[in-house]
């Protein structure tokens, strides 16, 4: 069964498993996310492959060398969401006998970026092709409104219930008993939606977002942030436990919650690195805080040791002169390693400038700063000793890339092992993650008691 494409080559329909020849297809996969869409396809051998930009609707065409359909790659068409902001569908076709062509129709046009990883556990070879939009978003003015829109929803959501309780008071006959008691209503703001980014039904570009207003710039100003990384994500799943548990999942989990509860603190606010399931390079990470010149960075963990009684919370911070202690080290170097498993385009501008930038923080790094995240570190370590067991009673440091904010008082927390059949059961439970969120939010408050944040010019 055949049909004419709009590029003018004729694309097979998959309706059948097809035989494939040259490079076989391990896996595909599509991770959306406000910030950019990555598509991988995992391969036993290297593909090679050329990619195209077309307009007027916008499309990205990808030609795969070596490579014949098969039912691996037909997984792809099923995988868009109807969600992500970036890619409307994908079309899969024989472009020639042995060049596959992928068309990703496109919401709005995007930078593309394509680019292979080597083989490193646990994947084979890797094709990725990353989709960024063509202007970034302004975080600061995207947490002002955030805020905006939660408030907006809370004060609806109390006007949905006060019109059901007067309906239900007016439809109630003469002398009939009163209805039973309705929950109390909600009294502080909403937070922010945090799963993916809006349905975009329209291939055409998005309007820009209007210009910040003279009240939006003021409370910017006034905003006290905290920076909230969900350590790994996407390719990244980080540590896994005996049962399957992902550090991934759990992490952002703990962050998602920590940035509601923060976010009820009149006058704070929350910046996630992260807030679905995609991965963030390490400096990424960094500069996403220094952009919105965030007051705090906290790196939320769980992660894994050789051993698997390991157990027990731990607070790092950065170190001038080396590791604490051996497992601080073998820690840093485990946590350092996630760009290789993510995946980060080494030759694109984006890495070499987050390369200089991380080896220029390194130099950057301050005794203040220092410091001052080992006072964030005691205050967050002490109020996590009470929920659980601590590995070690003081915080440790080590040279952990993702703390290398020299103006940002930084600290990664390791909630537990879940490599520790007991801990990751315990890390499976919310009510013990709620536990953690309180325990990590009073550390944060109770640093901020005794280190007021200094004013800031925050320019939108």
């Amino acid at each position: 069964m055949k049909r004419r494409d709009a590029l003018g080559t004729t694309v097979l329909l998959i309706t059948a498993p097809q035989i494939a020849h040259g490079a076989g297809i391990v896996a595909v996969r599509v991770w959306p996310a406000r910030d950019y869409t990555r598509v991988t396809i995992e391969s036993d051998t290297p593909l090679a492959a050329t990619h195209t930009l077309v307009e007027a609707p916008p499309r990205l065409v990808v030609d795969i060398d070596r490579l014949a359909l098969d039912a691996a790659l037909r997984e792809l068409v099923g995988q868009v969401r109807p969600d992500d902001p970036y890619i409307a569908g994908v079309r899969v076709g024989q472009y020639q006998p042995r060049v596959v062509r992928l068309v990703f129709d496109l919401k709005q046009a995007v930078r593309p970026e394509q680019f292979a990883l080597a083989p490193v556990e646990p994947y084979q070879h890797r094709l990725l092709f990353d989709l960024y939009p063509l202007q970034e978003a302004d975080p600061l003015l995207a947490l002002v409104r955030d805020k905006e829109a939660a408030e907006q929803r809370a004060a609806q959501a109390v006007q949905d219930a006060l019109g059901e309780l007067i309906a239900r008071i007016e439809s109630r006959p003469p002398g009939a008993a009163a209805p039973p008691p309705v929950a109390a209503l909600p009294t502080a703001p909403a937070p922010a939606a945090s799963a993916a980014p809006p349905v975009l039904h329209s291939p055409a570009p998005r309007p820009p977002p209007p210009p910040a207003t003279p009240e939006e710039r003021r409370k910017v100003e006034r905003l006290v942030i905290v920076a909230i990384d969900a350590g790994h994500g996407g390719e990244d799943p980080g540590a896994i436990g005996p049962t399957g548990l992902r550090e991934k999942d759990v992490v952002l989990a703990v962050s998602l919650a920590l940035r509601d509860r923060l976010n009820a603190v009149p006058g704070m606010r929350v910046m996630l690195t992260r807030d679905g399931d995609y991965f963030v390079p390490l400096a990424e990470r960094v500069r996403k805080a220094r952009r919105v010149q965030a007051d705090l960075f906290v790196s939320i963990h769980a992660d894994a040791f050789v051993r698997r009684e390991a157990r027990g919370a731990s607070v790092f911070v950065l170190s001038e002169r080396g590791a604490t202690s051996s497992a601080a080290r073998w820690m840093a170097e485990r946590e350092n390693a996630a760009d290789r498993v993510g995946g980060v385009n080494l030759a694109g501008p984006v890495a070499g400038h987050d390369r200089q930038l991380l080896a220029t923080m390194a130099d950057m790094s301050t005794a203040a700063q220092i410091r001052d995240s080992l006072s964030l570190g005691a205050e967050v370590l002490q109020r996590i000793g009470r929920v659980g067991r601590l590995h070690k009673r003081q915080v440790e440091q080590a040279g952990f890339a993702v703390l290398r904010a020299p103006d940002i008082p930084s600290i990664l927390v390791e909630t537990a092992f879940i490599s520790n059949p007991e801990e990751e059961q315990r890390l499976r439970d919310p009510a013990f993650r709620q536990q953690l969120v309180e325990a990590i939010a009073d550390g944060i408050q109770r640093y901020f008691a005794r280190h007021p944040p200094l004013a800031r010019r925050r320019a939108l």
